[in-house]
């Protein structure tokens, strides 16, 4: 890992988006011919990115049940810990959300209404590791905020099967529909549709830049949740930090993905000199070690700082997907961090455990998109529709107020609606 004070990091550290723009003209491409070609436009593209010659893109349930069959009792039981620790957060989060009425003035009653998106797609990435877990981190909080349909795609395997582990999952959190389409093609399908595969109204979901691309390209004609890229930590650590507990927290993200960003911010050079040690000792043990140590040299970083204030005022910059505070007084310096899509304090709360069984939900914003939003949550399945109701008194009320605003921004017909309310016997329009 390079070594660098916090001072002396270059401008673009901070500024980390807009890697999929190489691709853009290569997925609108495929966005485009998905649109007007629909399965077959979903087939060739398989068959080009995925090696796979599929006849249909629907998986059955008799594939399902296969799956399930395959599947240990222990990982069906830790995903069944996985899916309730999920499912209680999200709840709680429901909690937050509530329909209410209430009188503003007299004669004026505005309210709310929560209500749930219909029908959600789900996109899985797959890969060299195909992430189920993120299938139940999206699709467990849909089936909670009450959606009636959802939808899930994940590439195939050279086969033309999905992984066991994944329709298990799937069979677990509720998931309606599950087809085998990966890629720029599998969000153009479920944004547009096909014949097989009825368009969604929203896509949640992480992926790779292709994936990235389309859900920007597709945004309009269906709601996204936002674009998540290569993850990232950020450890801010003390002397009083486990060296061992920091190192295997950077390689946990490194071995994401070649691109993935691995940061510790310390005012320790002991304990830098400590956790640089240790990853060495723990990549020459690790399975995932030639991923995670071009991920180390290529972007991990441990930053020089001064002192920890200077550790948070990075933090806050750099809007960080995690953030982990290994330090001696972890409450104490979170009253200072603002910006974050998950906080992991003290030193057992591991990243990993975020990614998979606390129940918090993994899919978080990335490249410091965490500065104005927050990771994916029941709330991303929820609409909040806004009702009122005057009566004559209640347009006497607010009504003057109506018609000198809708005058001052030149929209006499806006002010007009009010006045005939207003004045019905003794309404001229545009005076």
């Amino acid at each position: 890992m390079k070594r660098i004070k916090y001072d002396e990091l270059p401008p673009g550290f901070f500024s980390m988006g807009g890697y999929e723009d190489a691709v853009a003209a290569k997925v609108r491409s495929i966005v485009d011919q998905v649109k007007k070609g629909g399965d077959e436009a979903v087939r060739g593209f398989t068959r080009i990115y995925d090696g796979v010659d599929l006849e249909r893109l629907h998986i059955d349930f008799r594939e399902i049940e296969l799956g399930l069959s395959r599947v240990s009792r222990a990982l069906l039981s830790a995903m069944e810990e996985a899916a309730s620790n999920i499912r209680s957060f999200a709840e709680r989060q429901k909690r937050q959300y509530e329909d209410f009425d209430f009188e503003l003035k007299r004669g004026v009653l505005v309210g709310q209404r929560i209500v749930a998106i219909d029908r959600v797609g789900i996109y899985v990435p797959g890969g060299r590791y195909p992430l189920f877990s993120s299938l139940l981190m999206a699709a467990v909080p849909a089936r909670v905020a009450g959606v009636k349909e959802i939808v899930a795609c994940s590439p195939p395997r050279k086969d033309g099967s999905l992984p066991e582990a994944f329709l298990a999952a799937a069979s677990l959190a509720g998931v309606d529909e599950i087809y085998r389409a990966g890629g720029a093609q599998a969000i153009a399908a479920m944004a547009f549709g096909t014949s097989s595969l009825r368009r969604v109204d929203k896509i949640v979901g992480p992926g790779n830049v292709y994936v990235n691309a389309a859900k920007r390209l597709v945004y309009g004609d269906t709601g996204i949740d936002f674009i998540a890229g290569p993850t990232e930590i950020l450890i801010i650590a003390d002397s009083a930090a486990n060296p061992s507990f920091v190192a295997a927290d950077l390689i946990s993200q490194a071995e994401h993905d070649v691109a993935a960003r691995a940061i510790l911010a310390t005012d320790s050079r002991l304990l830098a000199d400590a956790v640089e040690l240790e990853i060495e000792k723990q990549l020459d043990r690790l399975e995932t070690a030639g991923v995670a140590r071009k991920s180390l040299d290529s972007n991990g970083l441990i930053v020089n700082v001064d002192n920890l204030a200077e550790a948070v005022e990075l933090a806050n910059r750099m809007a960080p997907e995690h953030l982990e505070l290994q330090v001696s007084n972890p409450e104490s310096l979170a009253r200072g961090v603002k910006h974050f899509g998950s906080l992991f304090l003290g030193a057992f709360s591991g990243e990993a455990l975020g990614d998979y069984s606390s129940g918090l939900n993994h899919i978080l914003p990335t490249a410091g998109a965490a500065s104005y939003t927050g990771g994916l949550s029941v709330r991303d399945f929820l609409k909040i529709q806004t009702i009122l109701r005057v009566d004559e008194r209640g347009i006497a009320a607010i009504g003057p107020a109506a018609c000198n605003l809708a005058n001052a921004e030149g929209l006499p017909g806006h002010a007009s609606s009010v006045l005939v309310r207003l004045r019905p016997d003794s309404f001229v329009p545009g005076r």
